[in-house]
């Protein structure tokens, strides 16, 4: 149970980054860029799929449960929280 709670905290931490580098590309605020929400979308993948790895190399990949350790730790709550943070500082 410890490994979850740590392997979410990590994502929930990515999430909150991914969600503020998010707005910042679908609102403009990155000079150069423009409003690009697909770009926004491909960052908070990228930024998902670094949570994993450093999930993996931290714990191992037998202590997090594989996929499915990874999908009910990591994954559902890095993306409801990456959508809430973006959708917070989008509308602000």
């Amino acid at each position: 149970m410890e490994i979850e709670v740590k392997v979410t905290s990590i994502h929930a931490a990515l999430a909150i980054v991914a969600g503020y580098i998010s707005a910042l590309l679908s609102t403009g605020g990155i000079p150069g860029l423009g409003k690009n929400e697909a770009l926004a979308v491909l960052a908070g993948l990228i930024i998902l799929y670094i949570g994993g790895q450093i999930s993996e190399r931290i714990f191992g990949k037998e202590e997090v449960g594989g996929f499915k350790g990874w999908l009910w730790s990591g994954i559902v709550p890095f993306f409801f929280l990456w959508v809430v943070v973006w959708v917070i500082l989008y509308n602000i």
